[in-house]
């Protein structure tokens, strides 16, 4: 595929430059059709006073309250000339109202009336259907079944495990009323399901011939925060899969762990184009009730914050303790009497939060970008040059054209859609195709039908730098070849970010500098738990009261916590007899953990 600089030394005329309605993070009302703008607007009012009605007649207050905020509020700052249907806040003024519009002005989710809830409309959906058909076959391979048990657990059952419980109870959800009658015993609402399931594990579980034992449930689940609820990120409900293994031995049991580990960090990045940086957690922030978590962390760069991907848990035979999940042992001889074996048992979950994760990473302020391999569409054909002085067949030859291209890139399978609709022009499609992070737009008008080709445009390097063009009869090879060049560089580029923002450091002046600098922290440390509850409290930054910030404008007001002991370690290792960062603390460091303010 030649490149703009060959194309226009061999002669060829320049790229038409459509981009300037798009350009600047606006859209140019100009070259918006007034009937589209009409449209637009309308649409506009009708969805804000649908949403304050929706909000005022809602007999719950909070739903009611992030109801109208979503609708009503209004940025600190601007991005000057927006239009309506435009994303008019910067993501580098205010990232939390930034990543709202992002969402909802991508057609990725919509808000309920009940506070931490939100619906996933397709677009997002499909993300998560693609992860879901990627990680159903790998777990196949190793003889996951997925299965389903009920939403519902007892009290008795829920607290019969009390270490795994505490961590969950401020967020139990409970059933307590059936229609008028009050239940005798309230019934919780799962915030994760090993007390629903192991039970019958220990029912199912008769010999080692019945093991592993390996089933997994595609589900939601509701653990009832209280916190500042954020879509995908911080939820009240949240889908997610949570597989649940039982084995004879902890090498059977480990071997496992790292191997969903391994499948969790090629989601994020072969699909989701997210680096990660793959890790056990340290004691207090393991899995409660867990022997051991392993965690695959992210990183956010537009506020520094790592974020936690997903998290693969042995759970030793903590469970099978509890609710007597044994087998005989498999080495006693025949005649001979041995103790029945607790069995090693695994846990492990991925939710909805990838979205978030990759939305944060990867958009900017033009809207959504989305990477090619899991976009509901890859590629939008936008008809151009159709003028009030084209005639009737003129246009009927183009939009057949375009229709013949869309078939041709069918054919190689991937997902295309052809903008036909008239009253909007050009300029507002490309603004509305941007907004929804659409991979790669085909432009196709008289010039292009006249040269034999289509004219490219980029969604990840917005303006002149992304345009290109391809001929009509190489379309079916190049156009996936460029979808898969977009995927890799982005990809390179937050992969580089997240290098260049992970720094080792062994002085403690040089810690909260540069945490302020919107970096996670490799530091040597001795991984107790008082120790990193004093890191957290030394590294906070009290922020003013009552003043009037952006919610991510305050984020240097919170504390470091660990992110994870990463697996590949600083080569250099750890010198003898270096004590831990934390001038405070006079132990020995066991090994270099990764430290930053998250979510």
């Amino acid at each position: 595929m030649a490149s703009n600089a060959d194309e226009e030394a061999a002669g060829a005329a320049p790229i038409a430059d459509r981009t300037a309605a798009i350009n600047n993070d606006q859209v140019d009302t100009k070259d918006v059709s007034k009937n589209a703008l009409k449209k637009a607007q309308k649409q506009e009012r009708l969805a804000a006073d649908k949403a304050n009605k929706s909000a005022t007649n809602t007999t719950k207050e909070a739903g009611r309250a992030e109801a109208k905020k979503a609708v009503n509020k209004m940025p600190k700052k601007k991005i000057e000339g927006a239009a309506l249907i435009g994303i008019d806040v910067s993501k580098e003024e205010d990232f939390s109202a930034w990543y709202q519009q992002v969402l909802t002005k991508g057609d990725m989710l919509d808000y309920y009336d009940i506070s931490g809830c939100y619906i996933l409309k397709p677009a997002s959906f499909f993300i998560w259907e693609e992860i879901q058909q990627w990680f159903n076959k790998n777990i196949k391979s190793i003889g996951v079944k997925n299965c389903s048990f009920p939403m519902f657990v007892s009290q008795d059952v829920l607290e019969r495990e009390k270490d795994h419980i505490e961590g969950f109870a401020a967020e139990v959800a409970w059933v307590t009323h059936a229609g008028n009658s009050k239940l005798e015993k309230k019934i919780a609402i799962r915030p994760t399901s090993e007390t629903v399931m192991y039970p019958y594990y220990a029912k199912w579980i008769r010999s080692h011939r019945d093991l592993p034992l390996r089933l997994n449930q595609w589900n939601s689940v509701v653990r009832w925060e209280f916190k500042h609820p954020q879509p995908f990120l911080r939820t009240r409900e949240f889908l997610w899969q949570e597989g649940h293994t039982a084995h004879i031995d902890e090498q059977g049991a480990g071997k496992e762990v790292l191997q969903i580990l391994d499948w969790y960090a090629d989601i994020y990045q072969d699909l989701l184009a997210v680096p990660v940086i793959r890790g056990r957690k340290t004691e207090k922030e393991k899995f409660a009730g867990g022997l051991y978590t392993t965690t695959v962390e992210g990183y956010i760069p537009f506020n520094g914050r790592g974020i936690q991907g997903g998290t693969s848990h042995c759970l030793g035979q903590n469970f099978s303790k509890m609710f007597g999940i044994t087998v005989e042992d498999p080495s006693a001889r025949e005649g001979e009497k041995k103790p029945p074996l607790h069995v090693w048992q695994n846990s492990w979950g991925l939710s909805t939060r990838v979205i978030g994760v990759m939305v944060m990473i990867h958009s900017d302020n033009h809207g959504l970008v989305l990477p090619p391999r899991v976009a509901e569409i890859q590629v939008v054909i936008v008809p151009v040059g159709i003028t009030a002085k084209t005639t009737e067949a003129e246009k009927t030859s183009i939009h057949e054209q375009v229709d013949a291209l869309a078939t041709v890139l069918r054919a190689s399978h991937l997902r295309v859609e052809t903008d036909m609709r008239e009253g909007y022009s050009p300029g507002w499609k490309f603004n509305e195709w941007e907004m929804r992070g659409v991979p790669l737009r085909l432009e196709f008008g008289p010039g292009e039908s006249e040269g034999h080709f289509v004219t490219t445009a980029r969604r990840d390097i917005p303006g002149k730098d992304g345009k290109g063009r391809i001929t009509v009869q190489d379309l079916g090879k190049d156009v996936p070849a460029l979808l898969d060049t977009i995927q890799a560089d982005l990809y390179k580029r937050a992969e580089e970010s997240y290098k260049s923002h992970t720094i080792k450091i062994t002085d403690w002046d040089d810690f909260v500098p540069a945490l302020n600098n919107k970096n996670v922290c490799l530091i040597p440390h001795c991984l107790e738990e008082k120790c990193e509850d004093e890191v957290k409290d030394m590294s906070a930054k009290k922020a003013a009261e009552g003043n009037d910030e952006p919610e991510d404008a305050k984020a240097p007001s919170m504390g470091a916590k660990s992110l994870c002991i990463p697996f590949e370690q600083p080569p250099e290792g750890i010198e003898e007899g270096k004590t831990c960062t934390n001038p405070n603390c006079k132990n020995l460091a066991k090994a270099w953990c990764l430290f930053g303010r998250s979510y």
